[in-house]
């Protein structure tokens, strides 16, 4: 999924199922930030606070290890770490079915791993560790079929839009050169994009109103027999946030203090329909922002929260956020604001830390061991 699913409508449910609009903000916000979180090392310039864990790398104080999200198109990040710490663990989540190793990384709806740490979460009244949950359970829904590593699983055939498509600049470019050279373009595409993730598939299952279809080695031994397979993504993303529905009323229920008692709203299939709005991703997020303030979920002076700014987190937790600088894989020089231990950013850090150990000892308990 997208940012105007994993944040707009998100943010949308949340409010509409009657959670505070800061508190709203603060899920919606985790959840997105999953596909913004990149840096993966930090050394810390300043003296560190008594009061937060750390690393030491080099013999220097470091944050290391959190990146949830990485560039699918670099091949610096084709490596093994990568894929199991970020792609795997929160972006497909692995189904634990089937024979083979290869076979039980593949990324399965509402797979056990990720039921298990979204009952975890519900006994916790953390926001920021519900949002970061509920993107890896999102994800399950969209992202079900393939998997986190590099792996015959991905390699699809034949992957085609049967409705009406919106698509970014870089794949509207690839997607049309296969159109008119089939042979050239999987000639071509396999050497620049390996099997990884949904690759191979474009951004087709992250696309909540598309119908397509593609052909999938459905044997155990990998021997090239190919199967044929529809995917109406509109049913998945409406059976996704039907079920995020009621686990955000379940954790609203477990955790009152986080309850707008003036919330009374019952137009749910409203926010379907947006959701499901076929458009350009500018367009939808567009149009969630006007439903936003149409519906009452937020005032029209609410930018703090309606909006969604990437580096909103980084900016209140560094004295010297730079975007140059933090918009890297590796950051040399931070500066820990005042009040860091508070701040979201630390605490987006520990929830990445508290589900990276939760994911692979329920790998473990489902017979999948990933080795990290």
């Amino acid at each position: 999924m997208k940012r105007d699913s994993h944040y707009y409508a998100l943010l949308a449910f949340c409010r509409a199922c009657g959670f505070k609009k800061e508190s709203a903000h603060l899920v919606a916000y985790a959840s997105q930030f999953v596909d913004d979180a990149k840096i993966n090392l930090m050394y810390i310039a300043n003296p560190v606070y008594d009061d937060i864990n750390y690393d030491l790398i080099d013999g220097r104080p470091a944050f290391f290890d959190m990146a949830t999200a990485h560039s699918y198109f670099r091949i610096s990040t084709f490596n093994y770490e990568s894929m199991v710490n970020n792609t795997c663990a929160f972006h497909f989540v692995p189904g634990c079915k089937g024979e083979s190793f290869t076979k039980k990384l593949r990324c399965m709806e509402e797979s056990v791993i990720i039921l298990e740490i979204l009952n975890d979460v519900l006994k916790t009244p953390d926001l920021i560790k519900l949002g970061l949950v509920l993107h890896a359970y999102a994800d399950t829904f969209s992202h079900q079929g393939f998997s986190g590593l590099l792996s015959k699983v991905n390699d699809i055939n034949n992957c085609k839009a049967k409705s009406e498509l919106y698509l970014g600049l870089r794949d509207r470019i690839l997607y049309y050169f296969k159109l008119v050279s089939k042979d050239k373009y999987d000639e071509v595409f396999d050497n620049v994009v390996p099997a990884y993730g949904h690759g191979l598939a474009l951004d087709f299952p992250d696309i909540p109103y598309l119908v397509w279809s593609y052909e999938y080695d459905y044997s155990d031994e990998f021997i090239c027999t190919y199967k044929l397979t529809e995917v109406d993504n509109k049913l998945r993303y409406r059976r996704a946030f039907e079920k995020i529905k009621i686990y955000l009323e379940n954790y609203l229920r477990l955790n009152p203090q986080y309850l707008d008692p003036e919330v009374k709203f019952n137009n749910f299939d409203y926010l379907f329909e947006t959701l499901l709005l076929e458009n350009t991703d500018r367009i939808r997020e567009l149009n969630w922002i006007s439903t936003l303030i149409t519906l009452g979920l937020f005032a029209k002076n609410d930018f703090e929260y309606v909006i969604y700014e990437d580096n909103k987190w980084l900016k209140e937790a560094f004295k010297n956020y730079n975007p140059q600088v933090y918009n890297c894989r590796e950051v040399a020089w931070a500066e820990l604001g005042a009040d860091f231990p508070q701040t979201n950013w630390f605490k987006f850090y520990l929830a990445v830390k508290w589900y990276k150990q939760l994911f692979f000892n329920y790998c473990q308990k489902y017979g999948l061991v990933l080795p990290h």
